[in-house]
């Protein structure tokens, strides 16, 4: 069985944490101890408990195992904007080493860690470095999340294709319908499911909001229980 994986999505805003939310349920049905993770998040509001994060406190809420916020995501970046632009605007350096570290103590806490990236699988930590080379380093196989919409078959492609030549993995791939209006989706679904060399985890249907509490039933988490 795998003990992490990483959320990766063909864009930002496709629905990576309406996924990650879904298979966290799925894995709770399976008496799984599981702990959700967002390294870095960007666009977050300050509380009188600090800087939170909307995805992260998804992720803490659908967990069966309680972590402290600040393990769940030790970057919280006050700007809505790419994470090095976030990172600069707060003067901060997102280190590897404190993500691996919090990603070790998750590991031990539970049987299974989701990592939620940020934005798509490019996506920068700094002016020279993606949050991938993390991934890469940590070697976690990829669950790719598609936002079914138009173009997504070019971005899918583009990014599955990018994330095998870097060595990763794809254990898994989510279909997501962030259009209610996308026309064709079968068949795009159809393409997807040929070109992509993973299983189909699920499709799961237009959500206005993430807040939805029924969403494993859209999921099938075997094939991450090999």
């Amino acid at each position: 069985m795998i003990n992490a994986f990483f959320i990766a999505g063909t864009d930002t805003d496709v629905g990576k944490t309406v996924a990650s939310k879904a298979i966290l349920h799925a894995l709770a049905k399976k008496d799984l101890k599981t702990v959700g993770y967002k390294p870095v998040a960007a666009g977050c509001e300050k509380t009188e408990q600090g800087w939170r994060n909307s995805d992260a406190l998804h992720l803490i809420k659908a967990a069966t195992v309680e972590r402290a916020y600040e393990q769940v995501n030790p970057y919280a970046l006050e700007l809505p904007a790419s994470p090095h632009i976030a990172a600069e605007y707060q003067n901060q350096t997102i280190d590897y080493g404190v993500l691996s570290k919090e990603l070790e103590s998750h590991k031990s806490a539970c049987d299974m860690v989701l990592v939620e990236g940020a934005g798509g699988w490019r996506v920068p930590v700094s002016h020279e470095d993606c949050l991938s080379t993390w991934v890469k380093q940590e070697k976690l196989p990829v669950v790719l999340v598609v936002g079914i919409k138009l173009g997504c078959l070019s971005h899918a492609m583009l990014t599955m294709e990018t994330i095998l030549a870097d060595g990763i993995e794809i254990v898994g791939w989510i279909a997501n319908r962030i259009n209610p209006g996308t026309e064709h989706y079968a068949e795009i679904i159809e393409m997807l499911e040929n070109k992509i060399p993973a299983p189909k985890l699920g499709e799961i249907p237009y959500v206005p909001s993430v807040k939805r509490q029924d969403l494993a039933k859209y999921i099938n988490v075997e094939p991450l229980l090999k």
